[in-house]
């Protein structure tokens, strides 16, 4: 987790990741922290963290990003660094308007890493840079 989340959000996700490690499920009054704090993103992203959606990609030099599918089969680049998705929910509720801390892809790969369900996948340097650069040739 980062100090860019509100630390009430973060200490959440640490007693998520605590809880599940020693339980392997995330009790109700958590889930229900969850929905309070991160409000109409939480239920999606607990169901992209079910379905595995979400693939940490690792470079040999060591810089991360993550892929989460979507549910409409898009797959978003999620920086958890800064807490930045490439999805339209991103740019819209969350940096134009400021109804919400993050898109539902972000908090699941908060989740995901909290409930160890990443799925792992390392690429060399230049594939790195092609998964990064594909989604600024989308846009443009």
């Amino acid at each position: 987790m980062d100090s860019t989340l509100p630390a009430v959000a973060e200490e959440l996700l640490k007693k998520i990741k605590k809880v599940f490690q020693e339980t392997s499920h995330v009790p109700d009054n958590l889930l229900l922290g969850l929905k309070f704090i991160f409000g109409p993103s939480a239920l999606p992203a607990l169901d992209l963290v079910d379905q595995r959606s979400v693939t940490r990609v690792t470079s040999p030099s060591g810089r991360t990003a993550y892929q989460v599918l979507g549910s409409s089969g898009k797959l978003y680049t999620c920086y958890s660094s800064c807490h930045f998705c490439t999805c339209p929910a991103f740019g819209f509720t969350v940096l134009q308007k400021s109804e919400s801390l993050l898109c539902k892809h972000i908090l699941a790969v908060y989740l995901s890493q909290a409930m160890g369900a990443c799925q792992e996948l390392t690429v060399s340097e230049e594939q790195l840079s092609s998964i990064l650069l594909a989604e600024e040739e989308d846009e443009g």
